[in-house]
């Protein structure tokens, strides 16, 4: 018996299967006392060391995707947002968004758990063993500024297009010129189709011409963006200041509507940006 043992430690080890390892002579200990059947023993060792494996592939590829600190939809407090319909969340966190390469954007005030919605979605994603990755806008351009300079940037462009789900955060926070405008497009463009995006804004789509600093840039921007698109407004207070409201005064309470307008007609494929289009 103990030769048999040796030989299934030895090749546990040499599987690279350490947890099924430690759980051997717990699961063992159960077979003897009759608790479990042999079938059931075989099941839990290979159980513990699938889990593991699984927890240690999903903390990689949640820092990856630079979805660190992990916000969870379990986590977003919907009560704080009646405006939000928690079955349409629901409806995403099943994924089909990321089959049919679809642009969900998450639209409402600073602070009203936009981000939250997002990073929660894309760890639903890398659960589901999907590649992700996640950055501020303000990140991407200058990711994508850094990669042109260095001669790069078609090397970058497609980086950012291999991933299942790329989530662009922040839009509108900061103002983007021209050049960088026109780097988005382009990775836009890249990804338009072929893969899903989560893109947040505290600024409707009617201002986008003044977030990028050119009209025709933010226009053939948005026919991509809302060709296959799903929108979703948020309208409440925010999350980090709920704690001191009686601080804040009440104009500044009273947060504008960010009411997205139709999506442009579509008459067939959109029409096509070149390289420096936005510098005109």
């Amino acid at each position: 018996m103990s030769d048999v043992l040796d030989r299934i430690r030895g090749a546990l080890i040499g599987l690279r299967m350490p947890r099924a390892l430690e759980a051997l002579d717990h699961t063992l200990a159960q077979l003897e006392r009759g608790q479990i059947s042999a079938v059931e023993a075989i099941d839990e060792l290979l159980s513990e060391e699938y889990s593991t494996r699984e927890s240690r592939r999903i903390d990689v590829a949640l820092r990856t995707a630079k979805l660190m600190p992990i916000k969870t939809l379990e986590s977003f407090d919907f009560s704080f947002q009646p405006s939000l319909d928690r079955e349409r969340i629901a409806a995403l966190a099943q994924l089909d968004f990321l089959r049919r390469a679809e642009v969900v954007h998450l639209l409402g005030p600073p602070g009203t758990g936009k981000s939250h919605l997002a990073t929660g979605l894309g760890v639903a994603a890398v659960k589901a063993g999907r590649t992700v990755y996640r950055a501020t806008l303000a990140e991407l351009i200058e990711a994508l500024s850094r990669a042109e300079r260095e001669g790069r940037l078609s090397e970058k462009i497609r980086f950012y297009a291999r991933a299942a789900l790329l989530i662009v955060d922040e839009i509108g926070y900061l103002p983007i010129t021209r050049g960088g405008a026109n780097l988005f497009f382009q990775l836009v463009n890249a990804r338009y189709e072929k893969g899903a995006m989560i893109l947040t804004s505290n600024r409707g789509f009617a201002e986008w011409g003044e977030v990028f600093g050119d009209p025709v840039v933010a226009t053939a921007l948005l026919d991509r963006l809302l060709h296959h698109a799903v929108v979703i407004q948020i309208e409440g207070a925010s999350y980090r200041l709920r704690a001191h409201a009686d601080l804040i005064p009440e104009h500044v309470r009273a947060n504008a509507r960010i009411a997205p307008p139709p999506p442009p007609k579509r008459r067939g494929r959109p029409p096509s940006l070149k390289n420096g289009a936005a510098n005109h």
